[in-house]
């Protein structure tokens, strides 16, 4: 019987998938820095430190990566998105948000409204331990309702910007969108 939850295209995932481009950033607790920049009117740079005193969320939800897997119930805790907007305050012309991560480079790009959503996080923990390296950690992008390499893993940098710029895998084909539940995959522009 098929599962309400999942996407169209979709399975069920044994254990938890990792997926990346091969290159996992060593982590310094001491070094660590997250730059939020761009068409804001408050860059911030957070240490690891002031990242973990900001307010704590947890969110559970479902993972849904392009190649086809689904993990259901995930629990995260970590950071708002909001809480980052209410600290930077990006102004009226910033529309998109760039991530900029630290495997070689590694980007991609969201619309600021969908950002907004209340389930959007920046993870430090997963199921109730603090986020693997090897799935992103120390701290991770997640955002439930697009498909996972939207969720930047190892994420350094957050840019609002005016313009829509393709990251990584938008520019190799993927969608810009990446919405799961229209099945949404690759651009065929």
């Amino acid at each position: 019987m098929p599962n309400p939850r999942l996407p169209p295209g979709q399975h069920t995932a044994i254990g938890w998938p990792r997926l990346d481009l091969g290159i996992i950033p060593r982590f310094d607790p001491k070094t660590w820095t997250l730059r939020v920049d761009g068409n804001v009117d408050t860059p911030t740079t957070f240490t690891w430190e002031q990242f973990l005193a900001l307010p704590k969320v947890e969110l559970t939800a479902d993972f849904h990566c392009v190649t086809a897997w689904s993990r259901l119930d995930n629990r995260w805790e970590g950071v708002g998105f909001r809480t980052i907007v209410d600290l930077v305050h990006p102004r009226p012309a910033a529309k998109h948000v760039v991530f900029t991560c630290g495997d070689a480079g590694y980007t991609t790009n969201l619309p600021l409204d969908v950002l907004m959503d209340d389930d959007v996080v920046l993870a430090y923990r997963h199921d109730g331990k603090p986020l693997a390296l090897d799935h992103g950690g120390p701290m991770r992008l997640v955002v439930p309702k697009r498909y996972g390499w939207k969720s930047a893993k190892w994420l350094r940098q957050v840019t609002f910007v005016e313009q829509d710029e393709p990251g990584y895998w938008e520019v190799r084909g993927y969608s810009n969108i990446a919405d799961p539940w229209k099945d949404d995959r690759y651009s065929f522009s």
